[in-house]
């Protein structure tokens, strides 16, 4: 595999961004993505969390060494505390990952960019930016992954401290964010009613203190009808040594044969 640290000028946020790519590299480990006769390979955009950056999946999983397996290229961005959101008093991290990312990522680099080649996946708030991805645009992935996702962010506005302001600065008024476009639950809704889901795939410790969030998104996921995996944990919380296991679990999931 290869490394990239990738560096380009974001239009949506109007300042220099840096993402980390994975790339396979051809059979005799010469040149980078596609070699002659192969096509390009699928491509997974994998979220972080609140507290991390772009370089967090790299050094603390073995997500290059799962990757390989499938010949499969990472991406891997930076959107600071936005939960992958437009911001209500800052910057357009929903249209920086949504738009601009993708169609960077297509130009400079030889991935496929067919929805059923496309998948998306993430820990914590990484892991509500995947499913608020996959749900807005369905038809642009294959499946979508939540490790110890913040998958019900309208229930979880009252906070102390940093994250409280934070969520103010970012949806605004929180106390409304029930049926809007920041709401997964809503967004489920939407998607049911369209012509293609994509599968989903959710996990979380039953330590973990999302777990409850976790519960209440399985049952929406089963009384809508999707195609959906879930795992629970017991004993486990907010930890890397579950979301390294995850990641692994997920792409055996999404991209083993059935």
């Amino acid at each position: 595999m290869a490394f990239c640290q990738f560096q380009f000028f974001s239009r949506s946020l109007n300042v220099a961004s840096t993402v980390h790519v994975i790339l396979p590299e051809s059979d005799m480990g010469i040149g980078v993505t596609a070699s002659e006769g192969q096509d390009p390979p699928k491509v997974l955009y994998l979220l972080h969390g609140y507290s991390d950056d772009h370089s967090i999946w790299m050094r603390r999983t073995s997500i290059e060494r799962y990757a390989s397996r499938y010949r499969l290229a990472v991406v891997m961005p930076a959107v600071n505390h936005s939960f992958y959101t437009n911001e209500a008093q800052g910057e357009k991290y929903f249209d920086y990952v949504s738009q601009e990312l993708p169609e960077t990522v297509r130009t400079f680099f030889r991935v496929s960019s067919a929805p059923e080649d496309t998948y998306v996946a993430g820990l914590s708030m990484g892991g509500y930016g995947a499913l608020k991805l996959a749900l807005t645009y369905p038809e642009r992935f294959r499946a979508a992954g939540s490790f110890s996702g913040v998958v019900d962010i309208a229930g979880r506005y009252v906070r102390d401290g940093e994250v409280s302001s934070n969520m103010k600065r970012i949806f605004g008024d929180c106390s409304t964010l029930e049926g809007t476009p920041h709401d997964l639950f809503h967004l489920l809704k939407k998607a049911e009613a369209g012509p293609r889901r994509p599968d989903l795939y959710i996990s979380c410790g039953t330590s973990d203190s999302l777990f409850a969030s976790h519960e209440k998104m399985v049952q929406a996921l089963e009384d809508g009808k999707w195609n959906f995996f879930h795992l629970e944990k017991p004993d486990t919380g907010h930890s890397w040594a579950f979301w390294d296991e995850e990641i692994d679990h997920f792409l055996h999931w999404a991209l083993d044969p059935k």
